[in-house]
């Protein structure tokens, strides 16, 4: 790849480049990346902040929510003085704080079925980072129909989940072979009715950030194909194999969701989490 770095970024990002699986070379792919975060809140704080202090060039930030007290015991890009402000603004801030190298692009929007495919298009790789059904699975559906990987994390309580979806490299499975529907409203409480300790966001976030820099480095095993589940109170790790479901309706061979029309109204961009 032909992505001059600078002396300040040699400087930077020396103990990347340390590493013989990165490199001068892997340092310059993560400086041409476009990764798009949806959602900046407790997964979507960490994951960006690591995606900056990588050198990732081009990091989108999509949240239309704004900073709130209860958000700060486990969202770490915002601070007490932003309460109010806008979390992608907030983000973005934290995020050129950390690497003013980076560019950073905020979109203060709900992620809809009109905008997602815009959105999902102008990046090479984009994070779930939200705590909402509808959100997860326009995503997702945007994802496939795009021909992006989507790396997907997701927490509740105790437990943390974690995959990487890209069907159109490999043929593995995406986030509807694992779950083919949305559960019925109210059937699986948000984070803002059940809770969630804040650190499990943090390594769920930073796990998050590990897997989307080995995929825009192709280095390591993918995760797609299996999914981490992490019960930190029981201090265990186990990953469950998935499997392509042939029947999938997003990305079988008789898939019969081809746009984004079946998605109805807006979904919140936002993490609670």
């Amino acid at each position: 790849m032909d992505i001059d770095l600078t002396e300040a970024e040699i400087q930077r990002y020396a103990r990347h480049i340390l590493l013989p699986e990165v490199g001068g070379t892997g340092q310059a792919k993560l400086k041409a990346a476009r990764v798009l975060v949806v959602g900046a809140g407790g997964l979507g704080s960490p994951l960006m902040l690591y995606l900056a202090g990588a050198g990732v060039g081009t990091i989108g930030i999509v949240d239309d929510d704004a900073v709130d007290l209860s958000n700060l015991q486990r969202q770490i890009a915002h601070t007490t003085d932003r309460i109010g402000m806008k979390k992608a603004r907030s983000a973005a801030l934290a995020a050129r704080a950390v690497n003013p190298l980076v560019a950073v692009d905020t979109h203060e929007t709900r992620l809809t079925a009109e905008n997602a495919a815009a959105l999902v298009d102008a990046y090479d790789l984009v994070c779930d980072g939200t705590d909402n059904f509808a959100t997860r699975f326009l995503l997702a559906d945007a994802c496939v129909l795009g021909r992006r990987t989507l790396v997907s994390a997701a927490v509740l309580r105790f437990e943390g989940q974690l995959s990487v979806f890209k069907p159109h490299d490999g043929g593995g499975p995406c986030y509807r072979c694992l779950y083919p529907e949305a559960p019925p409203e109210g059937m699986v409480p948000s984070c803002a009715e059940a809770g969630v300790f804040g650190a499990v966001t943090g390594v769920m976030g930073t796990l998050q950030a590990t897997e989307a820099l080995k995929e825009i480095l192709g280095i390591g095993e993918s995760l797609s194909g299996r999914l981490l589940i992490w019960d930190a109170l029981a201090t265990r790790v186990r990953t469950i194999n998935l499997r392509a479901d042939p029947a999938c309706a997003l990305c079988g061979p008789e898939a019969t969701i081809r746009d984004l029309s079946a998605h109805c109204g807006t979904a919140a961009a936002s993490c609670a989490a």
